[in-house]
């Protein structure tokens, strides 16, 4: 907790580093809280997005991030959300290092490992750099990945619960992270497998990935089905390719480039100083039973950062969606806390080396990239768009498909005529899954609405079903109407794809607690 805080610390005296994807999830929180206090429990459009235009936001990225900010959010000022957002995060992330360390360390060094974790050089980029929230809350999970994969050999079918839990937790938390789980999940089993000789670790594991799975599908299924109706390609655009992002690559962008180099730097001080660890920790064999799992994860999360892996990023099953190669520093942080912790046993090279890394990271900052800092007043103005229904800026890939997000005019009114009739136009609601309204014109006309045409949303004129048209190039929704009075509704509807993930999700739910409760009985009666 108190490493965590220490990281957050400057944020007091400078504001909110407003890396990346800042604004992304800041504006996702606020639209989250609002959302909640209109009844929505579950938000799926993301209705200000796109200066109100909206997008499927929700459907496909994932609900942990967003929901921890929005509760937050609820509780503390707007201001002050984004850094007890990363404490929060990081403090996790040390607690489930501790929790794993312990079963090989002792107290004192068990603790050193959770603070290296917990403030690791990868890290410091995510929170000054790039403000990958649900990212960086997803590495809070990888210690205890690795916890539970040990444990398959030692608890037997018990451990296939906590493990599935854990993977479940990652597709719920950020989608490139859960894909890198579940390949983690693929070695550490195989590995566990062949140095204990036991073919059932391979079942156990392969038990626990479709079971985390369909813990997870209410969230996976939709937004896997319903790819088809957004702009989906967008998430490998130039510049978020896998071979635009192997270390030290250089495109025709500069400022790609400048972050590259940086992130580069980062992953290059973190390879050499693992590199020593792992030579001085075999030496020791303080982590003997894991010792293969350790360099075997460390290896594989290390090649596949460079350019030399790109046949596997280009034909593995949907690892072009980690997008981003050095995000595998998120899953070689946990062998890296640990190996070095083990190698380096004396608190004077300790430090020593995390000086050196701290070197690394305040270089890049004076010389290569500067982090950007938002003020409270900015996070304020963020706050007024949304509250004034102004809106804000969305991502290409969550638009649907056919739109095009840049030919949309940002102070257009809710409701428009096509053509050229007279009419008298009255919103009466225009909430984030229901919009109704009124429409009396003198001939047939269509009605052209600051909406994005989506196959969720449902249209009813006079309380009969109608089929919306979509305007060509924008993609608005478009409402064909009679002469005279029309009463207008248009829902955010549940799906079926939406409603069969809920029931499979629901299902494995029931079958996770009958187990659990069935498993604790045999063990009180074998008692």
């Amino acid at each position: 907790m108190a490493v965590a805080f220490a990281v957050v610390l400057p944020f007091a005296f400078r504001g909110n580093p407003s890396g990346h994807d800042f604004e992304f999830h800041v504006n996702s929180w606020m639209e989250v809280l609002s959302q909640w206090k209109h009844g929505i429990v579950y938000p799926r459009w993301a209705a200000l997005a796109h200066y109100g235009y909206g997008e499927a936001r929700f459907i496909f990225y994932p609900p942990a991030s967003w929901m921890l900010g929005a509760a937050l959010g609820a509780l503390l000022p707007w201001k002050a959300v984004p850094s007890a957002y990363i404490w929060v995060a990081l403090t996790l992330s040390g607690c489930s290092m501790f929790l794993l360390a312990r079963r090989w360390l002792n107290r004192r060094d068990a603790i050193f490992a959770a603070a290296l974790y917990a403030a690791n050089p990868y890290y410091i980029v995510i929170v000054y750099w790039r403000s990958a929230f649900a990212e960086l809350l997803a590495g809070a999970l990888l210690p205890l990945l690795l916890l539970y994969v040990l444990q398959l050999e030692e608890r037997g079918r018990r451990a296939i619960i906590p493990l599935a839990l854990i993977i479940a937790a990652a597709w719920l938390t950020n989608a490139p992270s859960a894909v890198m789980v579940n390949y983690s999940v693929a070695l550490l089993v195989v590995v566990v497998a062949i140095t204990r000789r036991s073919r059932r670790i391979l079942l156990y594991g392969g038990v626990a990935v479709v079971l985390g799975a369909a813990l997870a599908t209410f969230y996976i299924f939709p937004a896997a089905y319903e790819e088809r109706w957004v702009n989906i390609s967008q998430v490998l655009a130039p510049g978020v390719r896998p071979q635009d992002n192997f270390l030290f690559t250089t495109i025709n962008d500069a400022d790609h480039n400048r972050f590259n180099l940086l992130v580069s730097l980062v992953a290059a001080a973190e390879i050499i100083a693992l590199a020593v660890a792992t030579f001085f920790a075999r030496r020791r064999q303080r982590l003997s039973p894991i010792w293969w799992m350790l360099v075997a994860w460390g290896a594989a999360a290390t090649l596949l950062m460079f350019s030399l892996t790109a046949p596997a990023w280009n034909h593995l099953p949907k690892l072009r969606f980690v997008q981003l190669p050095w995000r595998w520093l998120l899953c070689l942080n946990v062998v890296f806390a640990l190996l070095l912790t083990t190698a380096f046993r004396r608190w004077w090279t300790r430090l020593l080396v995390s000086v050196v890394l701290l070197a690394v990271i305040a270089f890049a900052w004076q010389r290569i990239q500067p982090p950007w800092w938002d003020t409270a007043a900015d996070i304020e103005e963020m706050l007024d768009n949304q509250q004034q229904g102004s809106g804000y800026e969305g991502v290409d890939e969550y638009v649907p498909a056919g739109a095009d997000a840049s030919e949309v005019k940002q102070d257009a009114p809710h409701v428009t005529i096509a053509g050229s009739a007279a009419a008298q136009i009255h919103v009466k609601r225009w909430d984030p899954e229901l919009k109704i309204f009124t429409a009396d014109l003198q001939e047939p006309e269509k009605l052209v609405l600051r909406l994005f045409n989506y196959p969720a949303w449902a249209a009813q004129v006079n309380g009969r079903a109608t089929s919306a048209e979509t305007q060509e190039l924008t993609g608005q929704m478009i409402i064909p109407v009679d002469a005279g009075q029309n009463r207008v509704e248009i829902r955010f509807v549940r799906t079926w794809d939406r409603t069969l993930a809920g029931v499979i999700s629901g299902v494995a739910l029931l079958l996770v607690l009958a187990t659990t409760v069935f498993s604790r009985k045999r063990l009180a009666l074998n008692r």
